[in-house]
């Protein structure tokens, strides 16, 4: 009734005819005077109360309740406390339920994300598969005899290498069935032919981590015995001798020695060319991990030793092998684990070639957000996890992108998570002032000019620090937008931090780093952070003065540089919520440090340092008023203001030794 009165309303008062030719009286017109008169229109033919529309969309009235605050429901109006819904409005694509996670489409029948799963045939039949077969392609095509990728963990290196095994691996049963809806299936004969044809041999260290020598030792013996189990076919070869299948029953039983572990795969290797009169595919997968253990827990030398001989017998002068591969992190050619190994192929994430295969592209995650639904969150996404640079191709951390979308589109450190990061320890442990100047740089966004040698191994951090450029950028840690190859066969490079995910963990490892070495307490760390939420002075010029007390102890105190940086990296470990800028040109100067909120409801920040040896309290005083009467007379907080900052905190910070005076404006 309510409906048909407005209308007559309308047409008696000529309202009707005079803008009959030139709109529509729409549902929208109507909903909103109804709004305006606060008129109850549940019960009316337009209008559904939000616990009727949560049962037809099968979501939660708390669900419909939100999208209709944020705008999301066209026409929905607040009677109240209740929402009520044009009875026309359509379903928004966003797929929330209840619990805030993103739900699966029902009508489409999606597949959930493999995570962690490295089993190929699993992998690309129970779980939305990212189609990479086109690296066997990319291979064939070029045929190199021994191929190392090497690319950060957690990348996709042993799900592709199984992939590899399945596609090549002679097998009882017909293994195409895995590969002929793939894209290396459309690319012909030519490369079909190929599949389920050689023996392989196929090793993965990525879980040998044992904190000595000894253990890995029986480690890599079970290892030996399962492979060595995959082919029990060789026992009852009449092409094998007696002394070979007395040598593999000893591996089967787990009895063979340091010796003859080492020799382990040149014999698998030609036992089984002879057998099946074909040399088999050798598959190392995390060939490095047990070295990265072996370099932090002290016995390094020995399995340096073991994976020389290891190596040298499968990949060095072996007739008995069609073609080798081997994944890990590092190239470590300078161990001369590969001495002497003229056909081995080095692709590093410095290399053009297979640079899409290890990780994610932009259009790969573009289709996974569209199929479970998520597409807008692809910004977000992007801002996380993007950024890595392989060759000239931009890759996402895949490890990253399916916990994401599988875990409710929640932004937070998912790769950094499934490991230590020794790398960024042993780097913490051993760098340098400069080092630490620039590691601070690093983390406010800036780009830092680095050598890049791709021959670093473990070690070489002791010998030369500057190494641990390389060492991060091969880890996943950095980011090449720019570099140059120079005539030694390094690079010259600009480097920087990938993403928000790889920030995050910088700022917990260095917070950790200074809290393990006593140079921070976790109780100041917070008091820090807590002070600038609240403008705090008193509060925070005590947590400062403590943390320079404790610090003091472990660097030597000098200029104002010295102060700058600390100062700088114990903001960047504190505040995700601001962007931090240093020495930047604002007003008619140039500050020390600005703070940038990142959203607007947080002030921001100031500070202008000043620094002289032997000061007595009232001295120091005088000069902490100096460093705050210099941010107004030189307008240092002009750029905050033109970002529509009008909340300034400015701060005139004076160090003298181990004493810090903070004066603030009113």
């Amino acid at each position: 009734m309510l409906a048909e009165c407005i209308l007559l309303f309308y047409y008696k008062n000529d309202i009707w005819a005079k803008y009959q030719k030139r709109i529509d009286i729409s549902l929208e017109m109507l909903y909103a005077l109804s709004k305006i008169r606060n008129t109850n229109l549940k019960g009316d033919d337009f209008m559904k109360s939000s616990d009727q529309v949560a049962i037809e969309w099968e979501m939660s009235k708390r669900t419909i309740n939100d999208l209709c605050n944020k705008g999301k429901i066209p026409g929905a109006v607040k009677e109240g406390r209740k929402w009520l819904i044009p009875d026309d409005a359509v379903r928004p694509a966003d797929g929330r339920v209840s619990s805030g996670k993103y739900a699966k489409k029902k009508d489409v029948g999606t597949k959930p994300l493999p995570i962690g799963i490295s089993d190929y045939v699993r992998a690309q039949d129970e779980y939305y598969y990212v189609d990479k077969t086109l690296l066997i392609k990319e291979f064939l095509d070029q045929k190199p005899l021994v191929s190392l990728f090497t690319r950060p963990r957690r990348f996709g290196k042993t799900l592709n290498m199984d992939m590899f095994r399945v596609f090549f691996e002679i097998s009882d049963e017909d293994t195409s069935k895995y590969f002929v809806d793939k894209a290396i299936w459309k690319c012909g004969e030519e490369y079909r032919k190929h599949q389920g044809k050689y023996p392989v041999i196929f090793l993965t260290f990525k879980d040998v981590k044992f904190d000595s020598w000894e253990e890995t030792v029986v480690k890599i013996r079970g290892l030996l015995q399962k492979e060595f189990g995959r082919h029990q076919e060789l026992l009852n070869s009449s092409e094998l001798a007696e002394y070979e299948k007395a040598y593999f029953a000893k591996v089967l039983k787990e009895e063979a020695s340091e010796v003859e572990m080492s020799e382990a795969l040149e014999r698998l290797s030609q036992m089984l060319a002879t057998h099946y009169g074909k040399a088999p595919i050798i598959i190392i997968d995390e060939y490095d991990t047990p070295i990265q253990e072996g370099y932090s827990k002290d016995f390094y030398d020995e399995i340096i030793g073991f994976m020389r001989n290891f190596f040298s017998g499968a990949f060095k002068d072996n007739k008995n092998i069609t073609y080798g591969f081997l994944t890990g992190i590092l190239r470590i050619a300078q161990e001369s684990i590969f001495s002497g190994l003229n056909n081995l192929t080095v692709n590093s994430v410095m290399d053009d070639e297979y640079d899409e295969f290890f990780g994610f592209t932009s259009s790969e995650v573009r289709k996974m957000l569209e199929y479970y639904g998520v597409a807008d969150k692809e910004d977000e996404l992007k801002d996380w996890y993007d950024g890595y640079l392989f060759g000239s191709t931009e890759i996402y951390n895949p490890w990253s992108v399916i916990n994401y979308i599988s875990r409710g589109c929640i932004p937070q450190a998912y790769w950094v998570n499934t490991g230590k990061n020794e790398v960024l320890e042993d780097v913490l442990t051993i760098a340098t002032d400069d080092i630490t100047e620039r590691l601070y740089a690093l983390l406010r966004g800036e780009k830092v000019v680095a050598r890049i040698d791709q021959n670093v191994v473990y070690r070489s951090l002791a010998e030369d620090p500057a190494n641990i450029y390389s060492l991060l950028l091969v880890a996943g840690y950095l980011k090449t937008p720019k570099k140059e190859l120079q005539a030694d066969g390094a690079y010259l490079c600009e480097v920087s931090i990938p993403n928000r995910e790889i920030a995050s963990v910088y700022k917990s490892e260095i917070l950790s780093h200074l809290m393990q070495i006593g140079a921070i307490t976790r109780t100041t760390a917070n008091m820090i952070a807590e002070s600038l939420y609240a403008n705090d002075i008193q509060k925070l010029q005590k947590a400062i003065s403590e943390y320079m007390d404790k610090s003091i102890s472990f660097y030597d105190a000098g200029a104002e540089g010295f102060y700058h940086g600390l100062t700088l990296g114990l903001i960047a470990l504190l505040d995700n919520q601001y962007k931090i800028k240093s020495n930047r040109e604002s007003g008619d100067g140039r500050y020390d440090i600005s703070l940038l909120p990142r959203e607007k409801k947080y002030p921001g920040i100031i500070m202008e340092l000043k620094w002289k040896s032997g000061l007595e309290e009232a001295e120091l005083e005088e000069l902490a008023k100096e460093a705050l009467s210099q941010i107004d007379e030189k307008r240092y907080d002009l750029e905050l203001k033109e970002d529509g900052i009008e909340n300034v905190i400015k701060l005139g910070i004076a160090f003298s030794g181990k004493k810090v005076v903070i004066k603030a404006n009113d």
